[in-house]
């Protein structure tokens, strides 16, 4: 991704400038510079030390807030969360997500804001469900994709959105689907239409239109049915009901 290409470049930056990285003092701590924290985090980094790499900088972030290089400190420590598959909390995309936003919030006309909105939606992307869970990742995630290609319709990441933006609309219809299945063989007809007429309004080919035709078809039947079985028994019942009164009135003449 691009955080690892401007890690990369910013090491070579480095050494070809001569840079003496002695990074450790008599006491262990890093050289207090931000060239020098930042090269050891972007060096941890690389090494998949991520919370190591967050550590060096976020104290770029902290000790040197009007260094150039505490812009890219921001971006490294939102994808440190990223990248930290052994992230003890298990809040890695959460926290991820949240850094990419401040990242965005703090630095809106920096060159690195689609990829970081890029970013945010794949934190939603990574934890969406599967189709008989709770969608609302996917729809964090296509909100995000879709906020990218509307802002920066020439960004290299809109174009690895777009596809992305496909899965997250076919994980919705086939949840929809799912759910109307469901309804369906519960003979509860009339919430099945209901999600089903929302597939064809909101996802249209995308893949399941067929499905959606059939079952449909075979839910307004059921549909069509149980009405005229109501509409039998409301006729039988005021028959019923017509004899009824008829008999009283006819007793009550006899009196």
């Amino acid at each position: 991704m691009r955080i690892r290409i401007i890690i990369s470049a910013m090491i070579m930056f480095f050494c070809i400038a001569g840079c003496q990285l002695s990074f450790f003092k008599k006491d262990g701590m890093v050289k207090s510079s931000p060239e020098g924290l930042y090269s050891r985090g972007a060096l941890e980094y690389q090494e998949g030390n991520y919370k190591k790499a967050r550590e060096y900088f976020l104290r770029v972030r902290e000790e040197y807030p009007l260094s150039n290089l505490a812009v890219l400190a921001d971006m490294g420590i939102a994808d440190s969360y990223f990248s930290d598959k052994g992230y003890l909390t298990g809040n890695g995309y959460i926290d991820a997500e949240g850094a990419y936003n401040d990242f965005i919030n703090l630095h809106p006309t920096n060159e690195n804001v689609p990829y970081a909105i890029y970013q945010a939606g794949m934190c939603h992307f990574h934890m969406i469900e599967a189709i008989d869970r709770d969608q609302t990742e996917t729809v964090k995630a296509r909100k995000e994709f879709e906020k990218l290609i509307s802002r920066y319709p020439d960004s290299k990441f809109s174009t690895m959105a777009e596809r992305l933006l496909l899965e997250c609309k076919q994980k919705q219809a086939e949840h929809e689907f799912y759910v109307g299945k469901f309804y369906f063989t519960q003979k509860k007809y009339q919430a099945a239409l209901i999600r089903l007429e929302k597939i064809t309004r909101d996802f249209a080919n995308i893949g399941l239109d067929s499905k959606v035709e059939f079952l449909m078809n075979e839910t307004k039947i059921k549909i069509a049915e149980e009405e005229k079985v109501k509409k039998d028994q409301e006729a039988k019942d005021k028959a019923k009901e017509e004899k009824k009164k008829a008999k009283e009135e006819q007793k009550a003449a006899q009196k």
